[in-house]
């Protein structure tokens, strides 16, 4: 299933994901916002005014007081949310929670179509274009990422169904030390996935597994986690340290995932980094950070409805 993503003008949408306000901002791995006006061959509709649509649509996307709220899960992972609060992983259940959260391919319980509720609302889909992690052979246990055969078309039919921009994502592991064959394999991957047609959300994930610190997760990549805990002031002086060293100030937003951290954590992180001046818009892609809340009220009690959406647009 493909997963989406929601941005808010004032927010973004595949499995599932929104770009939603907020004054305040956060940390975790990072998605950076990219605009490729020239990769509109592979987009099989065309406009003459395509360029410029995905130029707004980066913009939009990357704009003060925007980010992207998350929903990628799988209904396996999407089970996982339900189980934690007592419910079974059904279709009915699972449509009940994402029409609290509004999802791409979905119709709301009273039967209109989620797209075009989100539309009325000013909320530009975006839509999780790859298609997970396989292993890698030659590799130290690390994996590549699926999806690049027929993204094309994929991109189209999204394009098609509202969608505006997509987010891909591949991993690069620390422990048993990341080989060049995966760091490549992942570089090329979402190069190539960024000539997509849809504005990309381009996501090279180090993952947090392993007991390294800061500085070794620095020394591998481009944003980071620590098993050690840090300061929201030290992340962000690691992070935008790396960040711009290696990000172009061209790039016009980099928006942060929560990586399991709680709502508080995620935001006390980001705002962290926006206490001077950045040469990107830096926000937030945040699922459990924004969606936890939302969840443990609504507990999938039809009643608990206004109280769960008021907790996640509040």
């Amino acid at each position: 299933m493909a997963s989406t993503s929601l941005l808010k003008t004032s927010p973004v949408l595949g499995k599932s994901e929104f770009v939603r306000g907020s004054q305040s901002l956060r940390q975790s791995s990072a998605s950076v916002v990219l605009c490729h006006p020239t990769s509109l061959s592979s987009l099989i509709i065309r406009a003459s005014s395509y360029a410029d649509e995905l130029v707004k649509t980066a913009k939009t996307v990357a704009s003060p007081g925007r980010g992207i709220l998350a929903m990628d899960e799988s209904n396996a992972t999407c089970g996982k949310r339900l189980a934690s609060i007592g419910l079974e992983n059904t279709e009915a259940n699972r449509q009940a929670y994402r029409t609290i959260l509004e999802t791409l391919y979905q119709s709301t319980t009273d039967g209109k179509k989620m797209v075009d509720v989100l539309l009325k609302q000013s909320i530009v889909p975006g839509i999780k274009v790859d298609k997970g992690l396989v292993p890698l052979a030659a590799s130290n246990d690390e994996s590549w990422c699926q999806g690049l055969d027929g993204l094309a078309s994929r991109s189209a039919a999204y394009y098609q169904q509202g969608a505006r921009f997509a987010k891909w994502r591949t991993v690069v592991s620390i422990p048993n030390g990341q080989s060049a064959l995966a760091v490549k394999e992942a570089a090329w991957g979402l190069a190539r996935y960024a000539d997509n047609g849809l504005v990309p959300i381009v996501e090279p994930e180090i993952l947090l597994d392993g007991e390294h610190g800061t500085d070794r997760t620095f020394e591998v990549a481009l944003k980071v986690w620590a098993e050690k805990k840090a300061t929201p002031e030290q992340v962000a002086e690691y992070i935008l340290s790396l960040l711009k060293r290696r990000i172009p100030p061209a790039v016009p937003g980099i928006m942060f995932l929560s990586g399991g951290q709680s709502e508080v954590e995620a935001t006390l992180n980001l705002n962290a980094m926006n206490q001077s001046p950045n040469p990107w818009h830096v926000s937030f892609s945040y699922a459990r950070a924004i969606q936890n809340t939302c969840l443990k009220t609504w507990v999938g009690r039809p009643e608990n409805v206004k109280a769960a959406n008021f907790a996640y647009q509040g």
